[in-house]
């Protein structure tokens, strides 16, 4: 076995230069690789017709929605969903028709199914993924409508310049100020930590995360809004706080049916807000 001595030099060395993930950035640019291509070539590969659909549609990173909605006999698998990595979901609640993604988690991979979502005719995009609590504001689980996220991943950086937080759009957060009144719902509203690692969530990280005010820690919302805001799409994004990284026995229990029913309840909300 050959072991290999670290050299400090060369890490400092490194440590000096600007971080490779800022470099050759043109964001004005528009793409070579496009989602719509990739479909196409995706619809010939799998024979897969053209079709619309919903307009309204869900990511669900735990995939604990869908399994739910499909158990049940309330959602079926789309015949026209062409993308090589997932598979999209219909299904109608209180007349609304939605599509729906599974195990979509990671900041990286939500972009990479919203763009293809956006490209095959979403217009509203309803992230709903689980978050660790930052700030103790009550016991979970409960809801974070996401109006900022702390951009501490990479797919952002490839959207828009460096700066320290991606938002929602001013205009959907005025349309959805007041979904949520007069409803049951633990629905409060605020900042997250979106992080590419949740096995590096240090004591630091997580202090100064908390000196920021931020409300708990997820995967995918600081990619999307970035996404939105550059192409101009509908995007929300909310966590449902549902555990405390594991540092009690316990943890991570969302309600019944997996935190389905609340989830589902508070997606219908902002649907709704959004169509009227």
């Amino acid at each position: 076995m050959v072991l290999v001595k670290w050299n400090v030099s060369m890490a400092n060395s490194e440590m000096n230069c600007e971080t490779p993930i800022l470099r050759n950035k043109a964001y004005q640019a528009p793409s070579v690789f496009t989602p719509e291509n990739l479909l196409r070539e995706a619809r010939r590969q799998k024979a897969v017709p053209h079709g619309n659909i919903p307009t309204i549609c869900i990511l669900d990173p735990d995939g604990d929605i869908v399994h739910y909605l499909v158990s049940t006999g309330q959602a079926v698998a789309h015949a026209n969903w062409a993308c090589y990595h997932t598979k999209l979901y219909v299904f109608q609640r209180e007349g609304i028709n939605y599509g729906i993604v599974p195990h979509v988690v990671g900041a990286s991979f939500a972009v990479l199914v919203a763009e293809e979502l956006f490209a095959s005719g979403c217009r509203l995009l309803i992230s709903m993924t689980s978050a660790g609590q930052i700030m103790p504001i009550g016991q979970p689980p409960y809801f974070v409508l996401i109006d900022r996220a702390l951009r501490d991943e990479g797919t952002s950086y490839h959207y828009l310049a460096p700066a320290a937080y991606s938002s929602i759009s001013p205009m959907l957060l005025r349309c959805l100020e007041n979904a949520f009144v007069g409803t049951d719902l633990h629905v409060r509203r605020g900042a997250t930590w979106t992080t590419d690692a949740p096995f590096r969530e240090t004591t630091a990280a997580i202090e100064y995360a908390r000196s920021e005010g931020i409300l708990g820690v997820e995967m995918e919302a600081a990619a999307l809004y970035a996404l939105a805001q550059v192409k101009t799409h509908d995007v929300v994004c909310f966590a449902h706080i549902t555990n405390q990284m594991a540092q009690v026995e316990g943890d991570f229990e969302k309600g019944l049916n997996q935190g389905s029913h609340d989830a589902l309840h508070v997606i219908g909300l902002a649907a709704r807000s959004w169509l009227s």
